[in-house]
């Protein structure tokens, strides 16, 4: 059943069974398609609500902070997204999307269906993220970044050690299918990490590397002009 708080400032259309919790804000232009829910409380409040006889939805509105969704923002169906989530301009998620507390998505990021954005990640305006990605907690993704699908970020060195450390992707990086980043490693701006790759260094800006663990392979303007190659109209 739809349910939209009072508290919430909706200005753009809902579909189906959309829940809209806490002061949430969505703004003109938005599309926020069924089964999809805006401000779900953290795992805290949750706890807090389980302990009390009350009405669960209503007193899951009341526990949540909301999220802020910028203009022309696409939600599609089954999209989780908890509170305290900020989505700049034209973010656009694939079906089946979890974007928990703290995350911050810059103007156009697109984001594919299935991945998981573990709470308190960044990522820059332009990026695209393929689906059935996973970055977990303290992973910072620049502007313009291509991210494939299955890829995982880890930010655990010795899980689980409790120390969690920052990952991060440079602007312009492209990161392949299947790829692994371990944590704490740096992939340097424009550096592209080949599908299946496992990171365990600091990749260093404008190249090319691939291998478990990752080497360096060639430069990022060889890259590119094999790219260029390959995308030529086939005779």
């Amino acid at each position: 059943m739809r349910f939209v708080s009072p508290r919430a400032r909706v200005h753009g259309s809902l579909i189906g069974e959309a829940v809209v919790l806490g002061p949430s804000i969505i703004r003109e232009g938005c599309v926020i398609e069924d089964s999809v829910v805006i401000g779900h409380p953290v795992r805290r409040k949750l706890l807090q609500a389980v302990s009390k006889a009350e009405e669960l939805r209503e007193l899951l509105d009341e526990l949540s902070s909301g999220s802020r969704l910028g203009r022309s923002v696409i939600v599609r169906s089954g999209t989780v997204i908890y509170e305290e989530v900020e989505l700049g301009d034209r973010v656009e998620t694939g079906h089946n999307v979890l974007i928990r507390e703290g995350c911050r998505l810059g103007n156009e990021v697109k984001v594919g269906s299935s991945t998981v954005l573990d709470g308190y990640v960044e990522v820059g305006q332009g990026t695209n993220i393929q689906s059935c990605a996973f970055l977990p907690p303290k992973t910072l993704v620049g502007e313009r970044v291509f991210i494939g699908p299955r890829a995982v970020v880890t930010n655990d060195r010795y899980p689980y050690s409790g120390r969690l450390v920052e990952t991060v992707i440079g602007d312009e990086a492209v990161i392949g299918a299947n790829a692994v980043l371990i944590a704490g490693v740096r992939v340097g701006r424009r550096a592209v990490v080949a599908a299946g790759a496992v990171v365990t260094r600091d990749v260093r800006d404008e190249v090319v590397v691939a291998g478990c663990p990752a080497r360096e392979l060639m430069s990022y303007q060889e890259y590119v002009r094999k790219r260029a190659r390959y995308a030529e109209p086939q005779p």
